[in-house]
């Protein structure tokens, strides 16, 4: 069609011409005279007609048709100026997509989330500080932000105790990464000391690090003889230290030890009562498992799981709970498990006490007694143990 563009910059009408053969012809030829040009032209099989025309000469054309007696029936009708009266009409709703659009367009543009993986010795709240003396906060627009790169350099700049950070972009949340540099822990400043014995004990290893060695194996002494001394040199060269090292001994620890024979074991039966709650930030509201208590003895164990939308955890979920009844049932034991129960409990606090390099080399049993529902056993244990101790050194005054 030549001159489209024009015909839809001024609108045009697709017609169906209703009319006698000869009318319909004779209304062609005066329009084609009256310079109104027509466009697709067809015969229908009914014999009408159908043809485009602009719409300024549409109404021009309205007139040929009345001296001829025909009519015509709109078909179609297009181009800007019937566009622009759809527009208009519909100008809220068009409006309304335009402003979506938009602010779509602009949340998509902003920063939403700074995400900020911990750090052991650098707080979030000082990673934040410096990420939002560069720019990067929340609500920012992403197009003022330079390369992650560059503002990784920068904000590890802020931060002395970072090796490294790293900025990563994903949509319109960013994540920090912090490696913290590794520093050596500052060492306390120490006062002369003398390594003295805590309990008595009988020496069965001592290594002196820093001072000078008091005793040496297989001797024996009593609470808070000195074991290795801090003071080292001679009279007119003398001086304090702080004496280190590691000294240990064999210490003889005495234990009565009383052992029931009959305990009472907790089982569970397997009845149980399931419970839903609704929870709305720090209120509950029960959904399901209403009534009062059903056991005497039970235990509760509950599971929460928050409700998230996205990445974000709402103040909203579910609690379960389940309820199971227990019972306690009298369990009855013999003399040698009773008493092997109460040596395992006395092994256990000994090695507590003791620490955790101590080891029990031998144990004897003193005395032993059955009766009354109980075992009474007075045990005697061997422990090769640590048994230093600090104690500051005090210079007499002048």
């Amino acid at each position: 069609m030549d001159g489209s563009w024009r015909l839809w910059a001024h609108g045009f009408v697709r017609v169906r011409l209703i009319g006698e053969s000869d009318n319909a012809q004779a209304v062609l030829r005066e329009a084609a005279a009256a310079g109104m040009p027509l466009y697709r032209v067809r015969a229908e099989p009914d014999e009408g007609l159908t043809f485009v025309l602009s719409a300024p000469d549409f109404l021009r054309l309205r007139r040929i048709l009345r001296r001829h007696r025909c009519r015509v029936r709109i078909v179609t009708k297009g181009g800007f100026p019937f566009l622009r009266k759809r527009i208009v009409r519909r100008k809220a709703l068009i409006l309304s997509a335009l402003l979506f659009v938009a602010a779509l367009a602009a949340a998509s543009s902003l920063v939403w989330e700074v995400r900020i993986e911990p750090s052991e010795h650098i707080s979030k709240e000082e990673i934040r500080a410096a990420a939002a003396a560069e720019g990067v906060r929340r609500f920012q627009w992403i197009a003022r932000l330079d390369e992650p790169q560059d503002l990784a350099r920068r904000i590890a700049a802020r931060l002395p105790d970072a090796a490294w950070v790293g900025v990563d972009r994903h949509g319109t949340m960013i994540t920090i990464k912090v490696v913290e540099a590794r520093k050596p822990d500052p060492r306390p400043l120490e006062n002369p000391r003398d390594l003295v014995a805590k309990t008595d004990a009988v020496i069965t290893r001592i290594v002196a690090e820093n001072g000078r060695p008091v005793v040496r194996r297989h001797e024996r002494v009593r609470k808070g003889d000195v074991l290795i001394s801090g003071v080292i040199g001679t009279d007119e060269r003398r001086q304090a230290v702080v004496a280190k090292g590691e000294v240990r001994g064999l210490v003889w620890h005495e234990y009565e030890i009383v052992s029931p024979l009959v305990r009472k074991a907790k089982t569970y039966t397997g009845n149980r009562k399931d419970r839903l709650w609704l929870v709305i930030g720090n209120r509950a509201l029960r959904l399901t498992g209403y009534g009062g208590e059903p056991f005497a003895k039970s235990d509760i164990r509950s599971e929460y799981a928050p409700w998230r939308l996205l990445r974000w955890e709402l103040p909203l979920g579910t609690l379960r709970e389940r309820e199971l009844e227990v019972a306690f049932e009298e369990v009855r034991v013999t003399v040698a498990e009773a008493k092997e129960a109460g040596l395992a409990r006395a092994r256990e606090e000994l090695l507590a006490k003791a620490g955790e390099d101590a080891r029990i080399l031998h144990e004897k049993i003193l005395h032993e007694e059955a009766g009354n529902g109980k075992v009474k056993v007075k045990v005697l244990f061997e422990v090769d143990q640590p048994i230093a101790e600090e104690r500051p050194i005090v210079w007499p005054s002048a």
